[in-house]
């Protein structure tokens, strides 16, 4: 059973980006829409609403005020609002596990604050089993246009990114947008080659050829799948970061698939996810892999 697209909010100008963003791929996509907060009490947060009652009172105001205005701007929207007293990460990821995919707010350019201050957003989008996106509080529906592509990395076999090719060529046919696929590649060391590599880049024609080929096989089934959304193929040598940075500008959403790190610190995204979330000039969808 689909799930709905579950939007956390904060309160924060990124936060009802984030929303506003949520409830126009929910009517895309004929889903209903889950609002989330996630708060604690906070004893000395104001002389007004020091009290708890208040401060949960207050809360929720302000959370069913933007949930309003976003009903009035999409009426027929199936919407339901939850306020739930927690810990940000456990309730973020617990909403999480049964969406659709959940859709944060993101400063972006630099330190990220809101749902991503501190590891809280980063525990939350490397524990996730479900695609988390990342808005940025200047994204607007005129973005999502004609000629803007769906971008999205793709790395290994076929079954390494089939995830985040999935999401990608989803999205694309709801909006009725290209995928741009990258393939980003660099010169290996010498030493990794063996026989079999060596074997496989003969039979491709070298190395650029080898690569192309790989893309092709990975897109193959979703090029059938969705015959109706057009695809660029783009390979290109560079660091997989460097080279999706360098095509965000043409993209109205760009998605790269995780693997979480575990540390003794806690989870860590890989640095492809993470650099592309600091720096990209569109909302990232973060997909993990299956």
């Amino acid at each position: 059973m689909t799930g709905p697209i579950t939007a956390g909010v904060d309160g924060t100008d990124e936060s009802l980006a984030a929303l506003a963003w949520a409830a126009r791929e929910a009517v895309r996509r004929d889903l209903a829409l889950r609002v989330v907060h996630a708060w604690r009490f906070q004893a000395a947060a104001s002389a007004q609403v020091a009290d708890r009652g208040d401060q949960e009172r207050w809360v929720r105001t302000s959370v069913l005020r933007a949930v309003a205005e976003v009903a009035e701007r999409h009426p027929g929207l199936p919407v339901t609002t939850d306020v739930l007293e927690g810990d940000p990460v456990e309730t973020l990821a617990s909403a999480a596990a049964r969406a659709e995919m959940l859709v944060l707010g993101s400063r972006g350019h630099g330190r990220v604050v809101g749902f991503l201050l501190g590891s809280v957003g980063q525990q939350v989008i490397a524990g996730a089993t479900r695609p988390v996106v990342l808005v940025r509080a200047v994204d607007k529906a005129t973005d999502e246009v004609a000629g803007h592509e769906i971008v999205v990395g793709q790395h290994g076999g076929p079954e390494d990114s089939a995830p985040a090719l999935r999401f990608a060529f989803e999205t694309a046919a709801a909006r009725g947008a290209a995928v741009r696929a990258v393939r980003a590649w660099t010169l290996p060391p010498v030493f990794s080659y063996s026989p079999a590599s060596l074997k496989l880049l003969d039979d491709a024609g070298g190395l650029e050829p080898y690569e192309k080929k790989a893309l092709a096989a990975a897109l193959a089934p979703w090029r059938e799948r969705f015959p109706d959304v057009p695809v660029v193929e783009h390979v290109e040598i560079g660091s997989a970061g460097q080279v999706l940075l360098s095509v965000s500008g043409r993209a109205q959403l760009m998605v790269v698939g995780r693997r979480a790190h575990r540390t003794a610190v806690g989870a860590r995204i890989g640095s492809v996810a993470h650099g592309v979330l600091h720096h990209a000039d569109c909302p990232v969808a973060v997909v993990p892999h299956a």
